[in-house]
């Protein structure tokens, strides 16, 4: 590690671009949302809740007492972190949606205690957290060096196709994997094999399979911090594409889906009305009652995952849960 590099060099902040065309990640921006609120039913991708008002609500979803993730994954990581340092050894750490570091800070100050991280990549979509996150982590770990990167899983993994003589551990936390459907679990599952070499790390947080009323408690809660969370995403397409949702004719709700493992979160249409979204040029009609599908959380099987990383050459190394058996993190590594 570095022990006397300048503030300038241990602190970089890039903007990813898509790697086909080298183009800037704005040039494709709400062509999503197009195809995603002219189909039926209505979806909205998951992206779109983290503008600055999304991440701090979500953070403040991560510290309500129905909302178990959070504090349950801390947990593991603050009794294992000392072992998952103990498999990797010294490594470059790369977090897919970072957010605010908070539970990260728990392996950061394993590694940092060993001296066994050469870097730390932050990754997020979120410009705000992420820029503040890191700025904060610089002052909390001065010899760290940190380079932030501001886009999409896609893009950063694809970012990531560059060889890399350092031993790295990819680590995707929070089970932010339950947002993809089964097929694109399976592609990304495939893509962080590829960007791997062999003997590097992969470390995946899952939420497991549990009761309904768990499940459902934890993303309705009390206090309606997860409904002001699904509805900002119409405040966030108002200010991106200038729209006009009105935040009044929508309401929150989320739903255990147990034929699929997974919870399913809407916002649905409280009175038959349409939309104009200026800057995409498109108008939408909804219908009473209609729903736009805005998330899902699958949960998982720990014995049914492993095998899916098995079968991508992730070999799983070690599998750390909780007590109660809520959350699981798998780290593994790729064959070699």
């Amino acid at each position: 590690m570095q022990l006397n590099p300048s503030k300038q060099e241990l602190l970089q902040i890039e903007y990813l671009v898509t790697s086909a065309t080298g183009q800037n990640m704005v040039k494709d921006e709400g062509k999503d949302v197009i195809k995603g609120l002219t189909k039926t039913p209505k979806s909205l991708p998951s992206k779109y809740f983290y503008d600055r008002q999304g991440s701090q609500l979500f953070e403040a979803i991560c510290q309500l007492p129905e909302y178990y993730p959070t504090r349950t994954e801390a947990a593991i990581l603050q009794e294992y972190a000392q072992e998952i340092v103990a498999y990797t050894g010294p490594c470059e750490l790369i977090e897919l949606g970072s957010g605010s570091s908070t539970k990260t800070r728990l392996l950061l100050d394993a590694y940092y205690r060993q001296q066994k991280s050469s870097k730390y990549v932050p990754i997020d979509v979120s410009e705000t957290i992420l820029k503040a996150s890191a700025i904060e982590l610089q002052k909390e770990y001065p010899n760290l060096p940190i380079q932030g990167l501001i886009g999409t899983y896609e893009q950063a993994l694809a970012y990531y196709q560059k060889t890399s003589y350092n031993t790295r551990m990819i680590f995707f936390l929070g089970s932010s994997i339950g947002n993809f459907s089964a097929s694109e679990c399976d592609k990304f599952l495939e893509e962080i094999a590829t960007v791997l070499k062999a003997g590097d790390y992969f470390l995946l947080g899952i939420d497991l399979q549990k009761t309904a009323a768990i499940l459902e408690a934890a993303y309705n809660d009390a206090q309606g911090v997860t409904a002001a969370f699904n509805l900002n995403m119409l405040s966030h397409l108002n200010w991106r594409f200038q729209a006009d949702f009105n935040l009044d004719l929508f309401s929150h709700q989320a739903i255990y889906n147990q034929d699929k493992s997974q919870i399913e979160m809407y916002l649905i249409c409280q009175k038959t009305h349409h939309v104009h979204l200026k800057k995409l040029d498109l108008t939408v009609n909804f219908q009473a009652s209609e729903s736009i599908l805005t998330e899902i959380s699958r949960k998982f099987n720990l014995e049914t995952m492993q095998k899916d990383l098995e079968s991508k050459g992730l070999k799983p190394l070690r599998v750390f849960t909780d007590p109660e058996n809520l959350f699981g993190l798998i780290l593994c590594q790729l064959s070699l």
